[in-house]
């Protein structure tokens, strides 16, 4: 199993309510799994997915990645761990506006002892895999949304994560926008069998991927496999 989560919960004060955010999630995931977090706001989907990626800590149960007991840490043996093993991709691309895209892409690098010219490497690599290859030199600004989404993704997958985590993706794109990131998605699942967990209200988007699993008050309600044929793909329903 690539992914365990064994009764997981967290909770918040607000005053002198405590707010449970999640109730004792368990959850196994497969490598080369495309995940959906689905639910209402305020389920806990993002905070489930914050503690995945090390973000932030769980007040109990445990997170295991390849067997490895996962926990919240600012020291550079976390982050290092992290920028190797963990790719982020936000509702917002959240590239810095002053960097290109390729210096955008190259951010997660710059943690590793890669050389400039790998490093270089790596970021065409991810630029190319994205469709973006012309628009290296481009800056944020100069981009449309779907590609700057695409811009966020290569910079995610740079590092060649193990496992992707992606907080509403398509939230901020049009339709055929969002289209083209879920079959972007689908083939880092596919041709680099990464394991990508995705929160998204869109339910569209959560029948691209191959299980949907369902929150509700910060209980894990259901599970639902994902149709044959994505709603993306070709061939029509």
């Amino acid at each position: 199993m690539f992914l365990q989560i064994k009764k997981l919960s967290k909770g918040y004060r607000k005053g002198d309510t405590r707010i449970i955010a999640l109730d004792q999630i368990n959850l196994n995931v497969e490598q080369g799994e495309f995940i959906a977090l689905t639910g209402p706001s305020g389920s806990g989907k993002t905070t489930l997915l914050n503690i995945i990626g090390g973000l932030d800590n769980q007040d109990a149960g445990r997170i295991l990645i390849e067997g490895q007991v996962q926990t919240k840490g600012c020291d550079a043996e976390s982050a290092f761990w992290r920028a190797q093993n963990i790719g982020f991709v936000f509702q917002f691309s959240n590239l810095l506006p002053y960097l290109s895209a390729a210096q955008n892409v190259e951010l997660p690098l710059l943690l590793t002892s890669l050389s400039s010219k790998k490093r270089r490497e790596r970021v065409s690599a991810a630029l190319e895999l994205v469709g973006l290859a012309d628009r290296a030199s481009h800056y944020p600004n100069e981009l449309s949304g779907g590609q700057e989404q695409r811009v966020a993704i290569a910079r995610a997958f740079v590092s060649s994560p193990k496992l992707m985590l992606c907080d509403e993706p398509t939230g901020d794109l049009d339709r055929e926008s969002a289209k083209s990131i879920l079959n972007l998605l689908n083939t880092l699942k596919t041709e680099f069998k990464k394991t990508i967990i995705m929160v998204t209200h869109d339910m569209i988007a959560a029948e691209a991927t191959d299980r949907r699993i369902e929150l509700y008050k910060g209980k894990l309600t259901q599970a639902i496999v994902s149709s044959e044929i994505s709603p993306f793909s070709d061939k029509e329903r």
